[in-house]
């Protein structure tokens, strides 16, 4: 059963830049999506960024520029590193991850990612 853990949350002024990570365990999948979501209160899950094994990327228009996810494979380690934070990216971030991805660049639909960690909260006060 593959675990992920996220960390690096917190609360950070208009403007900064936060990183955020999540630590995989008990996966050695070869071809994969893995990414983030996010969640405000009251709002639907939304696809921010994610990352296919073979490399490609896929953001989410609200955050492309401002957000970069990658992955350290020797660390079993994803991050999202976020710049130029604005209050409406507080919300409560979330990785997930998907085995067995084909060609297609990853999906931003909540309902395809089988493992989920319990998420790390990401405050921008206004």
């Amino acid at each position: 059963q593959v675990q992920l853990m996220e960390s690096g949350g917190g609360s950070v002024q208009a403007g900064g830049s936060l990183r955020v990570s999540c630590t995989a365990s008990r996966y050695s999948f070869s071809r994969y999506c893995m990414g983030w979501f996010r969640q405000a209160p009251g709002e639907d899950r939304e696809g921010v960024a994610f990352i296919h094994s073979d490399g490609r990327t896929t953001y989410a228009d609200s955050v492309r520029s401002r957000f970069t996810v990658s992955l350290d494979n020797a660390k079993k380690t994803l991050y999202l590193e976020m710049n130029s934070l604005k209050p409406e990216d507080s919300a409560m971030y979330y990785c997930a991850a998907s085995t067995g991805w084909g060609q297609a660049s990853c999906s931003t639909f909540s309902g395809v990612y089988v493992y989920w960690g319990q998420g790390t909260q990401v405050t921008v006060p206004s």
